[in-house]
């Protein structure tokens, strides 16, 4: 106790002289305040810009895409320069010639994607082996399309969203602007056009009933028509639009696992549809309440179609170039081969030289003097938008707009 005590007196002993100089420096240091308003004390996120700085710094993470690009007979020339114009290394490419091509044209595409040391160092591009039999007005197209999907579903690493793309497609803007404009974006919506009004078509193609020989034979040949027609579906609304899409992963993996009876049971039903994959998961989206709300009605594609009777897409050539490219979609169709449009769009959007692959923030090597700048790379988390990007981000948020967005879902 007489410690303890001892302890106490001293150090009452110092208590005074440090209160003083503690009061004396507080007034200090408020006088250097007072004096000096705009000193380093001012905390820097009172600045204008800091907030948007902060936000830019942290960036949401890339998509990656699974494309689709599939052809038929002498389409393997055209495949090649579609996948050079939309490739990059976080995406996944299936190329598919249908069973209409020749053995040495799927053999020449598959020694190209073989050859090919970035398609070898990052293993991103595969080949169907079995090429399925596809009959256009058919459910053979829609059979193949699934088959792409299950190939897909069964990589290594996961993917966003799955487009799908022909021949016939070209790019309207660089990967890297795609992606940047995508990250922003919730990875469940699907990009669909469709439509419950269908007019003309209840009578052309819900009620009429087909035969695909297709689903039986190895040779190609039309579908039949059955003398019978069927009544409209009592179960289910039908939908339908274009056949181009991009659809989320989620959504197509409730498609092909099927853990409701949806999927199967419109599958029956389109199996004896004309043109079935202009509904097929059009019709699968809008029927189930989980997936109706995630719909986005837009193809993301430029097509011009004939005038009268608009049935069949027309060939883009120079003359629609600018109106392409102020579209602000990603993808426009259909193309001649080796049509001269394509060439400009190469050249002053894409930044492409013949033979090569559509340069991003992923090449880092030198283009002088002809050089692929993509023999060497870098980060494929990397992105540069180019300024093509803006048109598509006008796009994106006018289709989810309050006006067009819930109220074009599914109608």
């Amino acid at each position: 106790m007489k410690r303890a005590h001892i302890r106490f007196i001293h150090q009452k002993k110092w208590s005074t002289p440090i209160i003083v100089f503690t009061i004396f420096a507080v007034i200090l240091l408020l006088a250097l305040i007072l004096t000096n308003p705009t000193s380093s004390f001012k905390p820097k996120s009172s600045t204008p810009h800091s907030k948007s700085v902060l936000f830019d710094e942290i960036l949401p993470e890339l998509p990656r895409l699974a494309y689709l690009i599939s052809g038929t007979k002498n389409d393997g020339v055209k495949m090649k320069r579609l996948l050079q114009a939309v490739y990059h290394p976080r995406n996944y490419y299936l190329l598919h010639l249908d069973l209409e091509s020749l053995d040495s044209e799927r053999l020449e595409l598959a020694k190209y994607v073989k050859s090919e040391f970035v398609f070898r160092d990052f293993g991103n591009v595969k080949v169907v082996g079995k090429s399925d039999l596809v009959t256009y007005k058919g459910p053979t197209m829609l059979a193949s399309m699934l088959h792409s999907i299950a190939i897909l579903l069964k990589l290594p690493k996961s993917w966003d969203w799955f487009i799908n793309l022909s021949a016939s497609d070209y790019p309207l803007m660089t990967q890297d602007d795609i992606l940047h404009i995508f990250s922003y974006l919730p990875r469940d919506l699907n990009f669909l056009e469709h439509s419950s009004n269908i007019g003309y078509k209840e009578f052309s193609r819900v009620r009429p009933i087909i035969i695909d020989p297709g689903l039986y034979h190895l040779k190609k040949s039309g579908v039949f028509w059955a003398k019978e027609k069927r009544s409209v579906p009592a179960s289910f609304k039908v939908f339908m639009g274009s056949e181009w899409v991009m659809l989320s992963r989620p959504f197509l993996e409730f498609c092909i696992w099927g853990w409701d009876n949806l999927p199967r049971t419109l599958l029956m039903y389109f199996t004896n549809f004309l043109y079935s994959l202009e509904g097929y998961f059009h019709t699968i989206v809008c029927n189930h309440k989980d997936y109706q709300n995630t719909t986005v009605n837009h193809d993301l594609h430029y097509i011009k179609w004939d005038n009268p009777p608009r049935q069949y897409p027309i060939n883009l050539t120079l003359k629609h170039f600018e109106d392409m490219i102020q579209s602000g979609v990603p993808f426009a169709r259909t193309f001649a081969t080796d049509d001269p449009v394509l060439d400009k769009i190469d050249k002053e959007i894409l930044r492409r030289s013949h033979g090569v692959f559509s340069p991003g923030a992923w090449c880092v090597g030198t283009s002088s003097l002809g050089k692929d700048p993509c023999i060497v790379y870098g980060s494929i988390d990397a992105v540069k938008p180019s300024a093509g990007s803006r048109n598509l981000e006008k796009l994106v948020l006018k289709l989810l707009d309050t006006e067009n967005f819930r109220s074009r879902q599914c109608k």
